[in-house]
């Protein structure tokens, strides 16, 4: 049998992996599918805790809109924006995955850049037609 030399516990690296992986744009775009998903649920709350106030009183409507139309406000709606164009892109290009196209790397990574400058362009455009 060969005699195997085996470093110390502390001396071996704690991630060997990370020292030579390199973040592919396909695993990214999942993960940003899904943070999106949720990042539309904070717009959606912020939404409908402005309507419940305006339903409540014209007190509770004057806090909540106060919040919905500050720079938080503004920040959330438009991240939430952003969010729903990217998770449609990215709906639709797995939609072409499900039919079993697209599956090549190098589609695949030109698929995920489109996901992410198509949800930023119609995020800017949306924002300049809505002003």
């Amino acid at each position: 049998m060969a005699d195997a030399k085996r470093a110390a516990p502390n001396q071996r690296p704690l991630s060997p992996h990370l020292q030579i992986y390199r973040p592919q744009l396909t695993a990214i775009t999942s993960i940003l599918t899904r943070i999106t998903g949720n990042g539309v649920i904070v717009g959606v709350m912020l939404a409908v805790w402005w309507l419940l106030a305006a339903a409540t009183s014209d007190e509770y409507f004057a806090v909540a809109n106060g919040v919905a139309t500050s720079w938080f406000g503004d920040l959330v709606f438009t991240g939430s924006l952003w969010a729903i164009w990217y998770h449609l892109f990215a709906g639709i290009r797995h939609f072409i995955f499900d039919a079993g196209r697209g599956m090549d790397i190098p589609t695949a990574e030109k698929l995920g850049w489109a996901c992410i400058i198509g949800s930023v362009v119609m995020t800017v455009i949306t924002i300049l037609l809505v002003q």
